[in-house]
């Protein structure tokens, strides 16, 4: 009977140690090799993607430049670059306020010097004094991550002498493998950048000098910025690797047009219908600033800030 109590307590204490030493490995594994939930953002709990229907590009866009390099079916649009053209494309109303987003699958491999751009400007109607609001892929190198840039341009501060208002960020996943959505909000009080519906920067209206309100146009295209696009221009576009081919689909562009009457009511980027973010928009903001943000403008101590004063106010 002792010899059986032995063993009954030498097997409780083997499984218990061993019940510990399979915890401690499980806890040793999960600090080593961190969830990939780890690596994504928060919910941001709304996604105002799926408030606004998909149009295709027929009924909302038309060539601008470069059509022989273009190619459009009803619900998708593929552009690129080689050495004799770019190309680019415009919406067929100018709007004050509203919700602006496409689908975009960019190239893998050397794109360095090429710009694939989605974005907002009036450049045609005030030129040499215009306002823009930019998504920019900045290309890149073979096995770095490309650049997603963001920038407001305010009455001119892009014709010539440039007073950009850069947030750039490394996307926490390959814009090359598959579509995702990249999006503008702009009312008249806040200009809203968003990745899949994540909120990934907010720019207030602090001042009237320092916020786009005339009328504006969407845009899209794919050209040769070799000057300054990737490093600051120390890589250039190489055409070996041409064409530099741009795909588009999901195309939204909803909210008040240039011709909508006064009483047109901004839509939202939250499910405030005066604006702004929820906490939980927030949140998934501040994540993304935090992990994937690699500059702000306001914090390059190179820059003149009492150009921006946004910066300070």
């Amino acid at each position: 009977m002792f010899m059986v109590y032995r063993i009954v307590s030498f097997l409780s204490s083997w499984l218990s140690s061993t019940f510990l030493m399979a915890l401690f490995l499980s806890l040793l594994l999960i600090l080593m090799f961190p969830s990939t939930n780890a690596d994504w953002p928060p919910s941001p709990g709304y996604w105002p993607s799926s408030k606004f229907r998909p149009m295709s590009f027929y009924n909302g866009f038309r060539n601008l430049w470069g059509p022989g390099h273009q190619s459009a079916d009803q619900n998708a649009l593929t552009i690129w670059l080689d050495r004799t053209s770019g190309s680019g494309f415009k919406s067929v109303r100018p709007f004050r306020s509203g919700y602006f987003g496409a689908s975009i699958k960019v190239q893998p491999g050397y794109t360095a010097g090429v710009i694939t751009a989605f974005y907002l400007s009036n450049n045609e109607a005030h030129p040499g004094f215009h306002d823009e609001v930019d998504i920019e892929f900045l290309g890149t190198t073979f096995g770095k991550p490309y650049t997603l840039q963001t920038n407001v341009y305010i009455r001119g501060s892009g014709d010539g002498k440039i007073i950009g208002r850069e947030m750039k960020f490394h996307l926490w996943f390959d814009p090359t493998q598959d579509f995702h959505h990249y999006a503008i909000f702009w009312s008249p009080k806040e200009i809203i950048f968003l990745v899949d519906d994540v909120p990934i920067r907010r720019y207030p209206k602090k001042s009237a000098a320092t916020f786009p309100l005339r009328p504006m146009w969407v845009y899209g295209s794919i050209w040769d910025a070799s000057s300054w696009a990737t490093e600051d221009g120390k890589y250039k576009a190489d055409y070996r690797y041409q064409p530099f081919v741009a795909k588009y689909t999901n195309f939204k562009a909803n909210g008040c047009s240039a011709y909508a009457p006064a009483w047109c009511r901004p839509v939202s980027a939250s499910p405030f219908r005066s604006g702004g973010l929820t906490r939980q928009q927030y949140r998934a903001m501040r994540w993304v600033q935090r992990n994937h943000m690699v500059y702000d403008y306001c914090k390059d101590p190179k820059r003149n800030h009492a150009l921006t004063p946004e910066c300070w106010t």
